[in-house]
């Protein structure tokens, strides 16, 4: 029988015993600003719904920024468990042999009930390896549309919707510019939606070897048939008015916004930033195509950002990162961040989720990158893009398209010295990665 002075010591002695301590890990993103908010909240409400694990979110700058710093982080012994790569890393990611642990093999160990079928082919389909395994989380994930001003439309005497193919497109332009607008349309993003997408789009290679999927011994060829087509007449389109050459990025925005141009081509998760700018009814619809060119286009390719898993960590670190992923991947999490950063869901029950609310009919134009993304199964042209030393052969794509845009070379000429130029960026990454 226990007595009275031992039960106060033994009660005491459990209460200063210390609880089962949460285990918590790192995770560096590039999300600043509302979306840098919105990925904070995400974090937070993983955290809140369990006590088992704690995630610290840690803004690290740009995506080039935050990759570099990972692999830095990662020779010195102080990576993160999580990082946020852009998708143009991916090759960088893969090549780093011994650095990163595969998402499907995370979740196999760590997690009950993932299923890589519960997942947007098309999305996931640009972060697996040959075999279909997914080598990272699909977090913010878009695809180009094109953005119409509805009023300027109604007042150019145009159909509600926005043109189906770039004949069409040319033809809109020009019936705008009769009622007084200063330019058809402009763009955000050239390479990757005036080659990159427009490739994908017509079912032809922007890269050999799958387009980088099948090896790193790969040859650029975007200075084909269909992308010289496609160039010159955006070339001969900027010396028309129907084409305004904006920058690099997203600045054709405020050639949008202040209606000097009715048509803008960018990104699906720009449909937030036109939404909170646009003083004017505004409209989504599909990349346009060229009808003479093919008869059914493909999809769309994706931009955005996954999370990658980093070797150097312990058991409990990647039982908490598996755990988070999941929470990721709730219909109710991915619907959510679909709705408010504009970004697409990547799962089939999120995006019935949304549907079922009745987010897409309030507002219309919101599902147009699904449709577009998912209308058609991806072949080897329009899967994706895996090259290495991506960001520096955009800027070499960069460079040659603004020569065309101020004439000084023609559209072959351009295509073809950007290729020459991107394929020695390619050599530098494949001798870079012999193994």
């Amino acid at each position: 029988m226990m007595t009275r002075k031992l039960l106060p010591l033994m009660i005491g002695a459990l209460a200063a015993t210390p609880a089962m301590a949460e285990t918590e890990i790192e995770f560096w993103h590039a999300m600043g600003g509302a979306l840098g908010e919105m990925t904070e909240d995400i974090v937070s409400g993983f955290n809140d719904s369990q006590d088992a694990y704690r995630v610290n979110a840690s803004y690290r700058g740009n995506y080039n920024d935050t990759m570099t710093g990972a692999i830095a982080a990662f020779r010195s012994g102080t990576q993160p468990t999580l990082v946020q790569v852009y998708e143009v890393g991916t090759a960088t990611m893969m090549a780093a042999e011994g650095a990163v642990y595969p998402l499907h093999e995370l979740m196999a160990a760590h997690a009950d009930g993932f299923e890589p079928s519960d997942y947007l082919t098309s999305v996931v389909g640009y972060y697996a390896d040959e075999s279909g395994n997914m080598l990272s989380f699909p977090y913010n994930s878009s695809t180009p549309v094109l953005y119409y001003n509805r009023e300027a439309f109604e007042a150019a005497g145009l159909p509600d919707r926005g043109p189906r193919t770039w004949e069409e497109l040319e033809a809109f332009s020009e019936q705008l510019m009769d009622a007084g607008y200063a330019c058809g349309f402009t763009t955000a993003w050239q390479s990757w939606i005036h080659l990159e997408n427009l490739s994908a789009r017509h079912d032809v290679p922007f890269a050999t070897q799958a387009n980088g999927f099948a090896g790193l011994d790969t040859e650029l060829v975007f200075n084909d048939e269909l992308q010289r087509h496609h160039i010159a007449a955006l070339g001969e389109w900027q010396e028309e008015g129907i084409f305004s050459y904006s920058g690099r990025t997203n600045e054709g925005s405020s050639k949008f916004y202040s209606e000097e141009c009715a048509m803008y081509t960018e990104s699906s998760a720009g449909y937030a930033g036109v939404n909170a700018n646009a003083d004017f009814a505004f409209g989504v619809s599909p990349l346009p195509y060229w009808e003479e060119k093919i008869d059914t286009p493909r999809n769309t390719i994706i931009g955005g950002a996954t999370l990658w898993t980093l070797r150097g960590h312990d058991e409990a670190a990647y039982a908490a990162a598996a755990a988070f992923l999941s929470y990721l991947s709730r219909p109710e999490v991915q619907a959510d961040w679909h709705q408010q950063s504009g970004y697409l869901p990547v799962t089939h029950a999120a995006v019935e989720k949304t549907r079922d609310s009745g987010f897409y009919a309030e507002n219309p134009g919101t599902d147009t990158a699904i449709e577009q993304m998912t209308a058609t199964e991806p072949t080897e042209n329009s899967r994706g893009l895996r090259l290495g030393n991506f960001p520096q052969i955009r800027a070499v794509i960069d460079e040659s398209l603004e020569s065309v845009w101020n004439g000084e070379a023609s559209a072959q000429d351009a295509l073809d010295r950007a290729v020459e130029r991107g394929n020695a960026q390619l050599r530098r990454f494949e001798k870079a990665n012999e193994r």
